[in-house]
């Protein structure tokens, strides 16, 4: 799998345990917006910086597409963000088996998130 074909979800520590205990990651947003928020290795630093400045205790689901096993669709975030930049959302829980590495994330000196290496 290349690095473009990697997707990426934040989350709190506490909250993949809690992910991993049920068999799959609900988020709020899914309720909520009726999606699970992702992102692109390239992208991620932007809802990082939004979401969650100041934290240390969050990580990186990295994804495998193919796991997924629902429809994710290519739509635009927030206003602030580049008008040409689609984010991916999926439209169901993700799934633990489609989870292959969790990788801690955190900020910079200056307390923001930059793309990750």
């Amino acid at each position: 799998m290349t690095p473009a074909q990697i997707l990426l979800h934040m989350c709190s520590s506490d909250e993949w345990s809690a992910a991993q205990a049920a068999g799959e990651r609900r988020p709020a947003s899914l309720d909520a917006d009726g999606f699970v928020h992702l992102s692109t290795p390239s992208q991620v630093q932007l809802p990082a910086n939004r979401l969650f400045a100041g934290r240390d205790d969050i990580v990186l689901l990295r994804l495998d597409p193919d796991r997924l096993g629902a429809e994710i669709r290519w739509e635009p975030g927030v206003a602030t963000d580049p008008e040409s930049m689609l984010f991916p959302h999926l439209y169901d829980p993700i799934p633990i088996a489609a989870v292959f590495d969790v990788v801690e994330y955190r900020a910079g000196r200056d307390r923001s998130f930059a793309a990750p290496s």
